[in-house]
């Protein structure tokens, strides 16, 4: 029975020997096929600290061949354990555990001697990588914390088949499913229940495979495990036609309120099995410390080092602290200013800069942006207009042009958020800050343009089931939006209190720093007259309505400072925005708010300041 096999080989990592073991034909009593580990086989000396909790039945046959001398010291390879004699295992993964003591993938880690991996050999294994799933288990589904220990000792996982007739075969194709699905559910359950029935069963039977990660979330906690075997379908004790796989679980739960953001989000769908791959890797990192991680990804090689090394990375999410180079660039007042900035987006996830035209709120986030992110690829920009909608932000059906038929069909297209937030959950960028920066938030229709993305907003560890792909979807943890308001703007609909209350606000206005000051530190800084900073400041303080005064940005342009610039840029700038203030009023805005006028009074006042100070020098 064992000749069909070859000799299958693991490499102990950091360059350490060669353990050998042998594939047998029987199963073990968690439904997988057995492995021999062979007499001579190197182990290492030490366990990683969640090994216990990770695979406890591993870590309990470690320590018992401990005890009876079956692993002990050795002298054939100093620093290194020994098997003195044959271990027969349950399966690859557990012979592979003993020897590493740490959790491992035996059907991808034991290899031939020419390269091949065991789950090339095995009927329901391939050697692509392993995948993990959240099943929502008939048995178990209801109990309490009580009865944890009670399925937990099963070593199964179950799915629900109630209607599903008997002999349905691991392996069995889809299209085969979807015939028997529809005959034997037509009366029970609607069309597209079929349909997610199919996709639920067969990913049971034939998708899974042993070495898959499995979870459940009973109790407030999430119990993680390992299949270990094949696909069967059984009847429970109640009479109902169940799918069952055997499983070995995780000696504990994980509290829901300690996981990562992106677990917490796939936790609420409302499906009995639901595809985790793309999360795979913070499921592997849970009870490990960063420092047991980093050892793990030492010894790991391709994908497995490179998935271990991501959930490193995530952990380390971070904005980098504001320097004073920033400040200097931006024209800042002070740095503490910036860091409450940014504290404010990172805790909120959301900030807006409101405040009139021309205070510097776009050019504030992008540069903002660019400088927490990394650089411009992290930045995407979208503007707000009275007739963009959900279909253009996030996702919609449009015509689309098909580049080899060239005919014209309505397709499903993501919007700029869409794009972001795909790109921000990636495996490999969910320690990398990506914003959306959107201008003019405030001139749309917010509620038409979110959708049911407005729930997600205020509550990111959520997921909703999206409009058009019928999907489920979440905010990924590193995606932050900053909005830009204009509040002279008042033709378009203001932003309500749901707005209001997901969103920081932050105000960039001529009455506030860093703005009232702005243009006076950039001419100093350009080494010009500040005349100009004083003319602003004098035409703010006779435009009474604070929503309409005049930002420094119009006057921080190159075109101000050739011949006949600043007269230039006041007739045609700024005049203007004061004149759409005043319509209907009557107000001469040149004799109030010209630079003739503005100057005089500035002599006025310069005049009255002299005489002050000599009347003071006199007493």
């Amino acid at each position: 029975m064992t000749d069909e096999y070859p000799e299958f080989l693991l490499n102990l990592p950091h360059g350490g020997p060669v353990a050998r073991g042998r594939l047998l034909g029987e199963k073990g009593t968690n439904g997988s096929q057995k492995m021999v580990v062979l007499a001579g086989s190197p182990a290492r000396p030490e366990v990683v600290p969640s090994f216990p909790v990770r695979m406890p039945s591993s870590h309990r046959l470690r320590e018992q061949l401990r005890e009876e001398g079956t692993i002990k010291e050795t002298t054939t390879w100093p620093g290194w354990l020994e098997v003195v004699s044959d271990v027969e295992c349950n399966s690859p993964s557990a012979a592979a555990e003993i020897l590493l003591g740490r959790s491992a993938n035996g059907w991808l880690e034991w290899k031939t001697a020419d390269g091949r991996p065991l789950a090339d050999f095995l009927e329901q294994a391939s050697a692509g990588p392993s995948r993990a799933w959240l099943v929502r288990d008939p048995e178990i589904d209801g109990l309490g914390p009580a009865a944890d220990q009670m399925w937990r000792s099963r070593d199964r996982v179950t799915l629900g088949a109630d209607r599903l007739r008997p002999g349905v075969a691991p392996g069995v194709s889809k299209e085969r499913l979807r015939a028997i699905v529809d005959e034997d559910y037509e009366s029970a359950v609607a069309y597209s229940q079929r349909a997610r029935l199919v996709e639920e069963f067969h990913a049971f039977l034939s998708r899974m495979r042993p070495g898959d990660t499995v979870c459940l979330f009973s109790g407030g906690e999430l119990y993680v495990g390992e299949i270990t075997g094949n696909a069967e379908q059984v009847v429970s004790e109640d009479g109902r036609s169940i799918l069952r796989r055997p499983v070995e679980w995780a000696r504990e739960g994980y509290p829901y309120d300690k996981l990562p953001e992106e677990l917490q989000q796939r936790l609420h769908s409302g499906h009995d099995l639901v595809d985790l791959t793309a999360v795979k890797s913070l499921l592997d990192g849970l009870w490990s410390s960063e420092a047991e991680l980093r050892k793990v990804a030492e010894e790991a090689s391709g994908a497995s080092g490179m998935a271990i090394q991501a959930v490193i990375a995530h952990r380390e999410l971070e904005f980098p602290q504001p320097e004073e180079e920033l400040r200097k660039k931006l024209n800042v007042h002070e740095l503490e200013w910036l860091s409450e900035v940014c504290d404010l987006l990172w805790d909120e996830r959301q900030l807006i800069f409101y405040g009139p035209p021309g205070t510097g709120k776009t050019y504030l986030a992008q540069e903002l942006a660019e400088f927490l992110g990394g650089g411009p690829e992290q930045v995407k920009l979208v503007q707000f207009h009275p007739s963009y909608a959900y279909e253009d932000f996030f996702e919609g059906f449009r015509p689309r042009e098909d580049p080899d038929t060239h005919e014209v069909a309505f397709r499903l297209t993501p919007g700029p958020l869409r794009e972001l937030a795909d790109v921000a959950g990636r495996e490999g960028n969910r320690h990398v800050p990506y914003f959306l920066i959107i201008d003019e938030i405030n001139r749309a229709n917010l509620a038409k343009v979110f959708g049911e993305l407005y729930f997600l907003l205020e509550y990111r560890k959520k997921a909703v089931r999206l409009t058009y792909s019928d999907e489920d979807f979440a905010l990924p943890r590193n995606l932050f939006i900053i909005g830009t308001m204009n509040t002279a703007d008042r033709s378009i609909a203001l932003v309500d209190a749901a707005m209001r209350r997901r969103f920081a606000f932050v105000e960039l206005s001529p009455r506030v720093e860093p703005t009232s000051g702005l243009l006076e530190r950039w001419l100093e800084g350009e080494k010009k007259d500040t005349e100009p900073a004083d003319l602003l400041d004098a035409l703010n303080a006779r435009i009474d309505d604070v929503d309409f005064r005049v930002g420094p940005s119009y006057l921080m342009k190159p075109g101000v400072y050739r011949e006949g610039g600043l007269e230039r840029t006041w007739r045609t700038k700024i005049l203007p925005l004061l004149e759409e203030h005043h319509y209907g009023e009557g107000v001469d805005i040149e004799k109030r708010y010209g630079l003739e006028a503005l100057r005089a009074s500035l002599v006025v006042r310069k005049a009255a300041a002299d005489e002050d100070e000599e009347g003071r020098g006199t007493q």
